[in-house]
Order: C-alpha cells, then structure tokens, then sequence
C-alpha cells in the first residue's frame, strides 16, 4: 500500500513539469516578438482580448451574469 501513495504523489509533480515545460516552450517561441515594440503591443492586446473573451464566453455558459427577475 505504500508503493501506491508513493506512486500517487509523484504525479503532482509530473503534473507541475508538464505545466512549466509548455509555458517556457511557449515563451520561448514568443520572445522574439517581445523585441519590437509594434509586435509586442500587437502580442500583449491579443493574449489580453483572448482573456477577455474565454471569461465571457464561459461566463456566459455558466449563467454567472443572468439577469435576475424582479422581487
């Protein structure tokens, strides 16, 4: 039984590599557009709206916003 939690625990950690290793491979590949200032506020106001538009649209399936009926 404890060969199984020692296995079990192993995969937060192999969950948190996985994790960092796509967000460095991601900012890796994006680096050099950081280095012009036309394609870096291109860049920063893409990711930004991205955001922007996941919250709303899952906050829109979620019924996080529905308008309440009067009392």
């Amino acid at each position: 039984m404890n060969d199984f939690w020692a296995n079990v625990s192993r995969y937060p950690r192999y969950f948190i590599t996985i994790v960092l290793g796509i967000f460095f491979s991601f900012f890796g590949w994006l680096k050099p557009l950081l280095k012009n200032p036309v394609s870096a506020v291109a860049l920063v106001g893409f990711l930004v709206s991205s955001f922007v538009f996941l919250y709303f649209t899952l906050a829109a399936m979620l019924g996080l916003h529905e308008a309440q009926p009067p009392a």
